[in-house]
């Protein structure tokens, strides 16, 4: 090796041997290295660098011990933390409830009105109550020759029990009440100009029941109500209802089981032309089970109604079944949700039920079941906003005997004249009936300050026997409305309109078609809030003051005031 070479392989070891004892603290002594001959690797002195080397020199190494610790230094603060506070809310002043009320009221026409009710608080879990109401007017309606005044007085009372498992409520109440058949047709007096007519009617009733819902029980609930009605001229009606109802939870499923018995029997002392008297009674009992489906946008409920219909007058049985479909199904969450379905089922008619929609019948009708063949029906319900709800819905369907009121003929020739018998009073007449109908309505609600409906139903008819689907309108609409101007001061509004009716007048020497000319009838009320026990209210009625005819030859009375103070207090 020349001394070129000696001297730069020299470097190099010098300087690790100077790192080295840099490293280890201590001082080396300087050794020359000779090399006699080159060094010429061979691949068999190559070797795997470990990742973790073993050290066997000499002189081993030792890591020094390190010791942490904080130097910590007080700083002084001026702050102090306050403790939290929860932001106050203001709520609004609770109503307070009352057990009870009286409400005294009177108006033109010499009308009064009187309402008076009771809660009491048994036990825990019963408490018992009853109601008074009274309506009155002397009548004094324009241009009406015979006495017009009503009355309609009721009594009802009821006890409820909500037990655990179980909830019991038992209802009884009596009702008076007192019209006059005062629509009688001015060619009576043209022919008759002395004639004594006395068209007081009087009708009495009473009813007693009961209903039983039970919680985690196949047997869901059951109602049964018992009714009686006399009037004064000998008629009498008794009708008992029977309705369970269960229900069968299956997996996805439920199948529900609806049970409908009803009797009715009752008689009348003498037909319109006194000829014979009129006795029916019938036993109508159905069953209509049903399954229902349910997720969280579809609903669809299938079942079927079936019934019996016992005729014992007429020695007649009758089966019938009907269809029971509903369906819904959510489009747009609570926006748009479509629905659909058809109906039916038998309905029994009564004495009570024709009375109560027109008082002015005669007590000479023939009672007898309507079948609701079916009534398929669709539409889209649903919320544009929170306040804002609407539906629209349209159907058509098919009755079979159904009941239509038509004026009854005037019988001046029948002896034994009755008050009910010169053309002022109406008889019930059945048809088959087809019906399309077309339904709108819109539901505005802004919390508890105003509220606004509008709602619209239009009614298409065709009929099998009869010329016409007597009274019963083409178009029925009504706009209402409740608001309150002021913590203290509220009110409400209505308007109605019902279209064009038709029915039939016969006297002795024609017969003719009448047609009642659509009308409006506009309600306000207000009210007046003196302290929580104490208020008074002012209403007004048809204040468009038309005397228009309600039905053939009844005018109604004009414009109509009623002022009142109503008290709430606690035993």
């Amino acid at each position: 090796m020349s001394i070129k070479q000696k001297v730069l392989f020299s470097i190099p070891v010098l300087f690790l041997f100077h790192f080295s004892a840099f490293s280890q603290e201590k001082e080396l002594d300087p050794e020359v290295v000779n090399i006699v001959k080159p060094y010429t690797p061979t691949i068999s002195d190559a070797f795997k660098v470990k990742e973790t080397p073993s050290l066997n020199d000499s002189i081993s190494t030792t890591k020094k011990e390190v010791k942490y610790s904080i130097f910590s230094v007080p700083v002084a603060s001026t702050f102090t933390p306050s403790k939290g506070k929860a932001t106050t809310v203001e709520k609004s002043k609770p109503i307070k409830l009352y057990d009870n009320y009286a409400t005294l009221g009177f108006g033109n026409y010499t009308s009064i009105l009187g309402e008076f009710y009771s809660n009491f608080e048994i036990s825990r879990t019963d408490n018992a109550g009853f109601f008074f109401r009274h309506n009155s007017s002397q009548g004094d309606i324009k241009d009406v020759k015979l006495d017009n005044k009503y009355y309609d007085t009721s009594l009802d009372a009821n006890y409820t029990s909500r037990q655990k498992d179980a909830t019991y409520r038992l209802d009884a109440g009596v009702e008076h009440q007192l019209y006059n058949w005062y629509g009688v047709p001015d060619v009576v007096y043209i022919q008759e100009p002395n004639v004594q007519i006395n068209p007081q009617q009087t009708y009495i009733g009473g009813y007693a029941g009961g209903s039983i819902a039970l919680d985690d029980s196949y047997f869901e609930r059951a109602s049964l109500n018992i009714r009686y009605l006399g009037d004064a001229f000998s008629s009498s009606e008794f009708n008992a209802t029977l309705k369970p109802e269960f229900s069968f939870p299956l997996e996805n499923l439920t199948l529900k089981v609806d049970g409908d018995i009803d009797y009715l029997s009752g008689s009348f002392d003498k037909n319109y032309t006194n000829t014979s008297a009129i006795k029916y009674s019938y036993l109508n009992a159905g069953l209509a089970p049903s399954i229902t489906f349910v997720n969280d946008d579809l609903s669809v409920s299938l079942g079927v109604a079936a019934y019996v219909s016992l005729d014992s007058e007429n020695s007649n049985t009758d089966f019938s079944l009907y269809p029971r479909l509903n369906a819904s199904y959510r489009l747009m969450d609570e926006t748009v949700i479509v629905y659909g379905g058809a109906e039916g089922g038998l309905q029994q008619n009564s004495y009570y039920n024709f009375k109560e929609e027109n008082p002015f019948v005669s007590p000479t009708l023939n009672v007898a079941p309507t079948k609701k063949l079916y009534e398929g029906f669709g539409g889209v319900k649903g919320k544009l906003s929170n306040s804002v709800a609407y539906n629209v819905r349209a159907s058509y369907g098919k009755d079979e005997n159904r009941s239509l009121f038509q004026a009854n003929f005037i019988n001046l020739l029948a002896p034994g004249l009755e008050g009910y018998q010169f053309g002022n009073s109406f008889n019930v007449v059945y048809d088959d009936v087809n019906t399309l109908a077309f339904f709108a309505e819109l539901k505005v609600e802004v919390s508890n300050t105003f509220s606004l409906g509008i709602n619209g139903t239009y009614n298409s008819y065709s009929t099998d026997l009869q010329s016409e689907a007597w009274n019963l309108p083409d178009l029925k609409a009504s706009i209402f409305s409740n608001f309150n101007i002021t913590e203290k001061l509220y009110g409400g509004a209505s308007l109605f309109y019902v279209g064009e009716r038709k029915d039939l007048y016969a006297d002795p020497f024609t017969t003719q078609e009448i047609t009642l000319d659509g009308y409006v009838d506009a309600n306000i009320n207000f009210g007046y809030r003196f302290t929580d026990r104490l208020s008074v209210f002012v209403k007004g009625s048809n204040l468009f003051g038309d005397n228009y005819e309600k039905w053939l030859n009844y005018p109604v009375q004009g414009i109509q005031g009623l002022a009142g103070v109503t008290y709430k207090f606690d035993w």
